[in-house]
């Protein structure tokens, strides 16, 4: 069987960065060959098996781009940025430039978005212990397809009136196009934010790819 690097990293739900260096490292029964990844499926499914990996199996009559992507933290990490040193003296300064950052979003999609943001603030702190905030609208986002995750470094830390009193060094902002969607985003991360050596991961702001590899480490293992 061959697929595209892309399409194998998608059925085995981790980062195309991770599957191509595997491969190379030669950790995986599959080669490349003209651009393809070239393998035995029963042998893939083993090694999946044995590594506490999942591969998706579809119908070969099917596009993988028709299979809609399981929601998953990863999965919604890799929709979204990751930005560093993101400044501010307060919640609504850090929450301000954060949103600025988003490329995907045009100005009046930023302006709208972190009333929204503010809005929530205003009800109750997002901030969930541990130095992490989770920043969201209360409503889902217009013209919003896919959920994702925009991850902020802060440049230093910033008081979010947190529930244990800590200060904040890190912002997961949570978008998604519904309320169903939403909750089980907002489950999966707290989750993984609950296991203190994540949180510990965190606190080195690693690269996004060092991080998507870390999350995928961690579902696969949960």
């Amino acid at each position: 069987m061959n697929l595209s690097l892309s399409e194998l990293a998608k059925k085995l739900n981790l980062p195309e960065s991770t599957v191509e260096r595997w491969i190379k490292q030669g950790r995986m029964p599959v080669h490349k060959e003209s651009g393809k990844c070239i393998f035995n499926k029963s042998s893939l499914i083993k090694w999946a098996s044995k590594h506490n990996l999942k591969f998706m199996i579809f119908e070969e009559n099917n596009k993988i781009g028709d299979d809609k992507k399981e929601l998953t933290f990863l999965s919604s990490m890799e929709n979204g940025e990751v930005f560093y040193d993101v400044k501010g003296e307060d919640i609504y300064g850090v929450l301000e430039n954060a949103v600025n950052k988003i490329s995907s979003f045009d100005e009046n999609q930023k302006k709208d978005l972190l009333a929204k943001l503010i809005e929530r603030e205003n009800l109750t702190s997002t901030g969930i212990g541990n130095g992490i905030a989770i920043p969201h609208p209360r409503v889902p986002v217009e013209n919003f397809s896919e959920s994702a995750v925009i991850t902020c470094f802060i440049d230093g830390t910033v008081d979010f009136n947190a529930i244990d009193g800590k200060p904040v060094f890190i912002l997961f902002i949570l978008l998604s196009p519904s309320t169903k969607e939403h909750l089980s985003l907002l489950s999966k991360l707290a989750f993984c934010m609950r296991d203190i050596s994540f949180v510990e991961f965190l606190k080195s702001k690693p690269s996004k790819d060092s991080l998507i590899e870390k999350v995928s480490e961690f579902e696969n293992k949960s």
